[in-house]
């Protein structure tokens, strides 16, 4: 689920996902335009969709390794020391 397997397209591996979450994170944003602007980056690519349940796993991985917060009402994007 983190990583591709054989069943899972690497374009679904929540690290994947992660990745693409954190290149649109330039500056802070609400959830709601970063799902937005997510489901637009796939589209471009032409990946296949991913579900708003898949979007939040990749979220919490990502708030969990240390590189997103959440503050006021807006998801940031952790700078590197």
């Amino acid at each position: 689920m983190i990583l591709p397997t054989k069943n899972l397209d690497q374009s679904r591996a929540i690290i994947i996902v992660g990745g693409e979450i954190l290149a649109l994170l330039q500056s802070p944003k609400t959830n709601s335009k970063l799902w937005d602007d997510y489901k637009e980056f796939r589209l471009k690519q032409e990946y296949s969709s991913v579900s708003y349940d898949w979007f939040v796993l990749a979220l919490d991985f990502l708030f969990l390794i240390g590189t997103i917060l959440y503050d006021d009402g807006k998801i940031i994007r952790v700078k590197k020391r």
